[in-house]
C-alpha cells in the first residue's frame, strides 16, 4: 500500500513518499480503508522527535492519528461491525498511523459514521473533539451556567470545545484573531476576545473553568482569571504550579485517550447538526501535500483542522 513515513527524525524533509506492507490485524481490530485523515500537532512533534522518550518505535514510522473511511476487513473477535461499515476512528498510538491507503483500528475505538457526514469533516473529529470533549467533561466537569473561558477558539480543539461548552448550557469566552470573530460567534461564542487587541485578563473574571491549548504567559494569566477553586486544564502541559497554589485554583495536564464510545455521542452531535466540524484547509495525500500540512500546522495559525484526503467523499 501507498504511505507517507519517517525514517529518522527531522524536519519536513523526513517525510517520505513509500510502498509499505498493508498491516495484518489482529482479532480484536478492523482494517480501514482510508478515505481522509487529518494533521495534529502531536504529528509533527513526533516526526520532531520531542516524543521520542515517550513513544520508544522503531523506523519507519507511519504517522497520523485521525482516520475516517470503510471496513474492508475484521478480526475473528469483533462483533459490532461488518465489511463495507462506515467508520471513523482516533487509533491507538502506534507506529502504523494513518497516513496510508489501510489503517487497523481497534474494535473499541471505532465510532460508526454517521449518514449525511463526509469522510474529510469525520476525519476532523477524532482526535481535536475527543481532547476538547474529556478536557470539557472528565476533566473540568462542565455543568450549565458555568462560565468557561476557552483559548484559541479558532483551532482544531478550541472549535469543539466551544460547540460542546454551548451544548452543555455554559456561557463561553473566547479567544482567537480578529479576522475570526465572526467564525466564533457563529460557534456560539458569548463573549469574545480578540488577542491582538486587548489582554484576556482585562476583560475576563472569575471564571469556573478555562481549557489552555498554549500555555505559557497565557497559561499564568488564565489562572489569575479563574475564581476561587476554579479549575484549568491544559493540553500542553502545567509551567506554574505555585501561581495555582497561590491562587486557591487547580490546574492539571491532559492526555487523551481514545475511546469509541465516546465518539460515537459525538458522532450523535453531529447527525443532529448540534456541533459542525471546522475544516480550514485539505490537502492531497502524498508527499508534497503531507508536508505542506505539516508546515502549516507547525505556524499555529491555521483556522480549523488540516485535513489530508485519500479519495473521494460519498456525500
Amino acid at each position: 500500500m501507498n504511505a507517507v513515513v519517517i525514517e529518522q527524525y527531522g524536519g519536513t524533509e523526513v517525510l517520505k513518499g513509500k510502498e509499505v506492507p498493508t498491516p495484518e490485524i489482529e482479532r480484536n481490530q478492523v482494517l480501514v480503508e482510508v478515505y481522509a485523515t487529518s494533521i495534529n500537532p502531536i504529528d509533527w512533534k513526533v516526526r520532531e522527535g520531542y516524543l521520542q522518550e515517550m513513544l520508544k518505535w522503531d523506523f519507519p514510522i507511519i504517522l497520523g492519528w485521525d482516520v475516517a473511511g470503510i471496513i474492508t476487513e475484521v478480526g475473528e473477535d469483533v462483533e459490532g461491525y461488518k465489511p463495507g461499515d462506515r467508520v471513523f476512528a482516533r487509533p491507538a498510538t502506534t507506529n502504523q498511523g494513518t497516513y496510508a491507503e489501510y489503517v487497523p483500528v481497534d474494535e473499541s475505538l471505532l465510532a460508526p459514521l454517521p449518514d449525511g457526514v463526509k469522510f474529510s469533516e469525520a476525519a476532523s473529529v477524532p482526535l481535536a473533539g475527543l481532547t476538547a470533549w474529556q478536557c470539557l467533561f472528565d476533566s473540568l466537569n462542565i455543568q450549565e451556567g458555568d462560565h468557561v473561558l476557552i483559548h484559541a477558539g479558532s483551532g482544531g480543539v478550541g472549535s469543539f470545545a466551544i460547540q460542546f461548552a454551548k451544548e452543555a448550557g455554559a456561557y463561553v469566552s473566547s479567544t482567537a484573531s480578529g479576522s475570526n470573530e465572526e467564525l466564533l460567534k457563529s460557534l456560539g461564542v458569548d463573549q469574545f476576545i480578540n488577542y491582538k487587541d486587548e489582554n484576556f485578563e482585562d476583560v475576563v473574571k472569575d471564571v469556573d473553568a478555562v481549557l489552555d491549548t498554549l500555555g505559557g504567559d497565557v497559561q499564568a494569566g488564565s489562572l489569575r482569571t479563574l475564581k476561587q477553586g476554579g479549575k484549568l486544564v491544559s493540553i500542553v502541559g502545567v509551567d506554574h504550579e505555585e501561581l495555582a497554589k497561590e491562587r486557591g485554583v487547580h490546574a492539571e495536564a491532559y492526555w487523551l485517550e481514545p475511546d469509541g464510545e465516546q465518539l460515537a455521542a459525538i458522532g450523535s452531535l453531529l447527525e443532529q447538526k448540534k456541533v459542525k466540524p471546522i475544516v480550514g484547509h485539505v490537502f492531497e495525500f502524498n508527499e508534497q501535500g503531507v508536508k505542506e500540512a505539516h508546515e502549516l500546522s507547525a505556524t499555529h495559525h491555521a483556522r480549523g483542522k488540516i485535513v489530508i484526503q485519500m479519495k473521494e467523499d460519498d456525500c
